[in-house]
């Protein structure tokens, strides 16, 4: 098949725009925590939707789109509930320290590697998405494209690494909970009904205040003593 630059240059433009995004967040948690594992967390979440995607790119697109936005949004939702949960874990760490008889190195690590493996997920579907609609077109154009993008991200990644300003994870995590929620919505209700990408904004904060009230519901806002919290 012929190569199309046009073809690759979309390709290549959303492969930069998500994996740029899900890139920073790996960074942001990394700075956080000081755990490389976050950047594994962020590219495992990556490759369980890119692989599947290129491997299967000229076949996806013959599957109707009711059933793929249903799956998306399904999976988002329940990843999305889940987040909840470590964000509400994260937020006790921050504030009163870890829960009595539980080991904080084990927990931290578990909430790293949940919510940089969510950031790496929602990142690739949204990439994913636009790649199915492009591989039936050229499948080399594409491919160049996804590969070319991955490239540029990872070597601006490493070169602007200690610009990137330190995110709490409980922070991190909220804002990931409330885009795996607000992306699951706004699927199912594409499912019937087309809407305007721009929905999406009003969506997103009423689901980050949502997720917020939630996960700070009954945590004291200063940090306190842990043997003030255990005395009580």
């Amino acid at each position: 098949m012929q190569f199309d630059p046009a073809i690759m240059l979309a390709a290549l433009g959303i492969t930069l725009l998500e994996m740029s995004e899900a890139s920073a967040m790996g960074m942001a948690l990394y700075a956080d925590s000081r755990r490389a594992s976050a950047y594994g967390a962020v590219i495992l979440g990556v490759i369980t939707v890119m692989i599947p995607t290129v491997v299967a790119g000229n076949y996806i697109a013959l599957l109707p789109v009711v059933y793929v936005r249903i799956a998306s949004a399904t999976l988002l939702l329940y990843f999305g509930i889940r987040l909840i949960r470590s964000a509400r874990r994260s937020f006790r760490f921050q504030r009163i320290g870890p829960p009595k008889g539980t080991g904080k190195h084990d927990e931290v690590e578990k909430g790293i590697m949940f919510t940089g493996y969510s950031v790496g997920l929602v990142e690739a579907f949204e990439a994913a998405i636009v790649l199915i609609a492009l591989f039936p077109q050229n499948f080399d154009s594409t491919g160049i494209g996804v590969v070319t993008g991955g490239i540029i991200v990872v070597i601006s990644a490493y070169i602007l690494r200690s610009q990137i300003r330190k995110v709490k994870q409980a922070t991190v995590k909220t804002g990931v909970s409330s885009l795996l929620l607000s992306f699951s919505l706004f699927w199912y209700v594409e499912t019937f009904y087309s809407l305007n990408d721009l929905f999406l904004i009003p969506i997103f904060i009423v689901f980050y205040l949502i997720v917020y009230s939630i996960a700070t519901a009954g945590i004291p806002r200063n940090r306190v003593e842990r043997t003030e919290v255990d005395a009580e």
